[in-house]
């Protein structure tokens, strides 16, 4: 039974690292722990690491050592090659692989894929490797430069040499093909490959194929004078700027690199400012050559500019210059988060990841991982498209991860702003928002404003809430994001990265109300701890509930955790556990215990139970022997605010935990809190538990 996938392709430039980054995604969704090898490995000059190694472990949050992760460099195999030492080269490739095997559920191999004139030869290597290690491979065919009969031959003679090696072949992705020889291929691929081998087809992507500006200075050696943040720049077309500039004007298309002297200050000047002219398309970044800087009030122009594209002084000259641009092909950089993702996407757009995953997970381990719990977390809200509203326009953090959330098509957005102010931010910020798909509402100008007003003042009269006032709360972004949901316009709300908790949730108590049967809003954090996945209630509304009301939390969080995949069993927590302790302070603790078991008997719980015995089996066991809670709760309720603010900062900060939340529960529609100091991630998170909540 193989723990393990060896993926290989057949010559060089396959864009295998796209497929790499694919499975990898869907497995660390469905393993708990999972390993990345790669046999061999190319040095990147002194001190460097691997790109693949350490894309995969900074990405994926991979729980190994970078040097566990490989068995030899390119250069020590050349060497043990020609010593003759082949059986010492698969004996330590077969124990570097089998110290992950025994360690891990499963092992993701990348074999081999250098350029030149031995990349047949690697290939040969690769299936010699597979074979050894025992592992069934996933063959990567490049089609940029075949056609689709050619494609189908070269995977044939594969396919062959496969079988003839008894190495098995479970599927073959046919990757950069022509948008047009797509449907071709397909059928190609119906006739004659074995019927058992599941084949995929990924067209040609220029977004993955062309090459970033850190690409550039890295491939030219270069020496990078400005632009520092925006190296991830994509160069898609590049130009030689040795005419004049009305010229060089003319030539400018998107994501353009722009190769000319450095003596030539018209130049330099005009792509600078045209980067920012809304005339002109997006300037990738220059490269001065000649071994020629900028004049001095060239450079003091420049150092005055907010926004600067990458410029890198070269000593080669403008025709080598430009042949070695030509010649370079893009990698994915583990600090390139766009193009990570945009690999990502494509294998998820293109493959049957379901299928795959059937062929090559044979055993699939029980339990749930932080890092399964988010994956999970975003193919759910996948499938159904919410519409959320994001009224924080002006934060960077917010606008980032708008982006971010498009770009992995998880949810429809509106963003409430003004619509010149965030353009400019985005523009600024370098982002790629698609503005075909986002909102940009300034409420004000919005044709729903009266509406907004009218409906806000009908809800609220009884509270001696008049026309005025209710135009002027309309005014903000909470309330006028929060009525969106109430009237159906939005299906959720995302707030609270510039606005407090209580000018948050405020609108949603006022109007959007609370669940039928439900009296108390409460929240929860999702805990990602490096094994599991808890939920904490309440750390965010309620000061100091009473017995009643922490029934009502429990309940609902119980909910919630079915909701999201984890089986409720729910700690009631206390300074005590079980009959051990007394006072006012347990006896709230247990009289809410007890009510819970009344009104919903199908559920697990224990009260009160101290957080130790509530989470550690041995302790549980010590303390609580009969209990079927004690040492493996998933929901932990705390007593007060004060005890579980407190308790979910400290457990994050001093255990690496991400924390998902805070997400309210009990109200109509779902309307969630950011805290003040949240990370980009936090709001990509939040917006996707917003969204499948209201899947519900």
């Amino acid at each position: 039974m193989s723990k393990a996938i060896y993926i290989a392709s057949s010559e060089a430039n396959s864009g295998k690292s796209v497929i790499t980054l694919g499975l990898m995604n869907i497995l660390v969704g469905k393993i708990k722990k999972i390993a990345y090898f790669k046999p061999v490995i190319r040095e990147n000059g002194p001190n460097k690491k691997d790109i693949y190694i350490e894309t995969m472990i900074d990405h994926f949050g991979l729980n190994i050592k970078y040097e566990d992760c490989f068995a030899f460099t390119y250069n020590e195999l050349l060497k043990y090659r020609s010593e003759g030492n082949t059986a010492f080269i698969i004996d330590t490739i077969i124990s570097k692989y089998k110290k992950l095997e025994d360690t891990h559920d499963f092992v993701l191999v990348d074999g081999t894929d250098f350029d030149g004139d031995g990349a047949s030869f690697e290939f040969s290597s690769n299936v010699q490797i597979a074979k050894n290690l025992g592992l069934p491979l996933i063959l990567i065919s490049k089609g940029d430069g075949y056609t689709p009969d050619e494609i189908t031959k070269n995977i044939l003679t594969t396919c062959q040499l496969l079988l003839n090696k008894e190495v098995p072949l479970l599927a073959v992705i046919a990757n950069k093909i022509a948008a047009t020889d797509t449907e071709e291929l397909k059928q190609l691929f119906t006739e004659r490959l074995p019927v058992n081998v599941l084949s995929s087809i990924i067209p040609y992507f220029k977004d993955l194929a062309n090459p970033t500006m850190k690409e550039i200075v890295e491939t030219l050696n270069g020496k990078l004078l400005f632009g520092h943040n925006y190296l991830t720049n994509q160069v898609d077309h590049y130009i030689v700027g040795a005419m004049q500039l009305r010229n060089c004007l003319t030539r400018l298309q998107e994501n353009t690199l722009i190769v000319t002297p450095g003596d030539r200050g018209d130049i330099i000047v005009a792509m600078v400012q045209a980067n920012l002219s809304k005339n002109y398309p997006k300037v990738a970044g220059m490269v001065l050559s000649g071994g020629l800087e900028p004049d001095e009030p060239i450079v003091k122009l420049i150092e005055g500019l907010e926004t600067v594209i990458p410029i890198v002084q070269v000593q080669t000259g403008t025709f080598e210059t430009v042949n070695k641009v030509g010649s370079i092909h893009s990698r994915i950089y583990f600090d390139n988060q766009f193009k990570i993702e945009l690999a990502i996407e494509t294998f998820e757009k293109y493959i049957d990841t379901n299928t795959i995953l059937d062929k090559i997970v044979t055993s699939k381990p029980e339990g749930i991982t932080p890092r399964m719990f988010q994956y999970q977390l975003v193919k759910r809200a996948k499938t159904l498209k919410k519409h959320i509203v994001l009224p924080e326009g002006t934060d960077d953090r917010i606008l980032i991860a708008a982006a971010k959330l498009l770009k992995q098509d998880v949810v429809k957005l509106t963003i409430l702003g003004k619509p010149e102010e965030i353009k400019t931010a985005l523009k600024r910020l370098n982002l790629p928002l698609d503005l075909d798909n986002v909102a940009i509402i300034n409420p004000l100008q919005s044709p729903l404003f009266p509406e907004y007003v009218n409906t806000l003042y009908e809800l609220r009269k009884s509270k001696n809430v008049n026309m005025d006032m209710a135009t002027d709360l309309m005014k903000d972004g909470s309330y006028f994001g929060t009525m969106m949901v109430y009237k159906g316009d939005a299906d959720g709300m995302v707030s609270g990265a510039i606005n407090t908790t209580q000018h948050t949730i405020r609108p949603a108590l006022q109007f959007v109300k609370t669940k039928p049967g439900v009296s108390t809003v409460s929240s929860v954090f999702f805990m990602c701890l490096e094994d599991r996945v808890t939920v904490f209630g309440d750390c965010a509304v309620n000061p100091n509930p009473t017995s009643e009301q922490l029934a009502d939390i429990a309940i609902s969080s119980a909910e919630s955790s079915t909701m999201f995949g984890i089986e409720p069993k729910i700690a009631m927590l206390s300074y005590s556990s079980g009959t051990s302790g007394q006072g006012e302070e347990v006896e709230k603790v247990r009289r809410a215990t007890e009510l819970i078991k009344i009104r919903r008997p199908d559920l697990l719980v224990e009260g009160p139970i101290q957080y130790d015995a509530a989470v550690d089996g041995a302790i549980g066991k010590q303390k609580m022997p009969k209990s079927k809670v004690a040492g493996q709760a998933t929901v932990l309720i705390f007593p007060d605010l004060n005890t579980g603010n407190n308790t979910y900062k400290a457990v994050q900060r001093e255990t690496g935990a991400v924390a998902i939340g805070p997400m309210l529960q009990g109200l109509n529609k779902p309307v969630n809190d950011l805290s003040r100091g949240c990370t980009v991630d936090d709001i990509f998170n939040t917006v996707v538990i917003t969204a499948i909540q209201a899947q519900q």
